[in-house]
């Protein structure tokens, strides 16, 4: 079984599993993020898989050391958290539908900010003052919310909200972010749910055949790119180590000449 996708330690396995462990089986509690950002890791204090965003639901299984070790609802991932980084909370209501926000101590804009909030992350309003929404944790533009359940419509127009930012190597949000986390980023805005990983990505899209249209996904071995259109596509990349337009023809031209690898690929949504 995928680790990644296996909800289970050395002790304890989700209920999910049974029939298929021997281990002790739990339903597991089901949290939610209380951090803007926070990174999945593969072990407590190990490194970064993924980052999960203020707000997603998360269902412990085991605790170790200060750390939790559960499965994010948005894309089955596993991995352990500090325990800090949940609890229980309200149902959000709204998420944040723009690259980035911030969580406001009052509702004006000369108002100390509080915290980042990453494209993704969901909130509770419980009132509106003039143009900030109010939530549990502080005050939010209006202007950069959207109601769960409503969607933005074009996924390469939300990757290209993005240009610029950091190349991260499982990073999930304008303040880093890897190929995979652009791809799932820019789809989950547009109400798709993607895997997080490339190779997970593929294995889950039908293929495709003739020339790319806009939103295709071209893949490589540990890589993944959205077309913008026929001739060019955009991708985080640690070639420019941002994410960055390049022609098609050229990023496959590169990659073959630095690394042997031929697009593995092509995927329509």
């Amino acid at each position: 079984m995928d680790r990644r996708l296996t909800p289970a330690t050395a002790r304890i396995a989700h209920a999910s599993l049974a029939g298929q462990t021997e281990l002790p089986l739990t339903e597991g509690q089901s949290l939610r993020i209380t951090l803007p950002l926070v990174d999945l890791l593969r072990a407590p204090q190990g490194p970064r898989e993924r980052q999960l965003w203020l707000g997603e639901r998360f269902t412990v299984i085991d605790r170790e050391g200060g750390f939790v070790f559960g499965q994010a609802q948005k894309d089955g991932y596993c991995g352990w958290l500090p325990e800090a980084a949940v609890a229980e909370g309200p149902q959000p209501t709204h998420w944040v539908a723009v690259p980035g926000s911030h969580l406001y101590s009052g509702p004006k804009v000369q108002a100390p900010e509080i915290a980042a909030l990453p494209m993704g992350a969901r909130v509770t309003v419980t009132g509106e003052t003039g143009a900030f929404a109010e939530t549990p944790q502080g005050f939010v533009p209006m202007v950069h919310l959207l109601p769960i359940g409503r969607w933005l419509s074009d996924p390469v127009s939300v990757a290209e909200s993005l240009l610029g930012s950091p190349y991260l190597w499982g990073g999930n949000s304008r303040a880093g972010i890897d190929c995979s986390g652009l791809v799932q980023l820019a789809w989950h805005a547009c109400g798709v749910s993607l895997p997080a990983d490339s190779d997970l990505q593929m294995a889950a899209l039908p293929e495709a055949s003739g020339p790319y249209q806009r939103g295709d996904l071209i893949f490589w071995k540990g890589h993944v790119a959205m077309a913008v259109g026929e001739s060019l596509l955009i991708h985080a990349n640690g070639h420019r180590m941002a994410v960055t337009y390049e022609p098609i023809a050229a990023c496959i031209a590169r990659v073959e000449a630095a690394e042997g690898l031929s697009p593995s690929g092509h995927r329509r949504v």
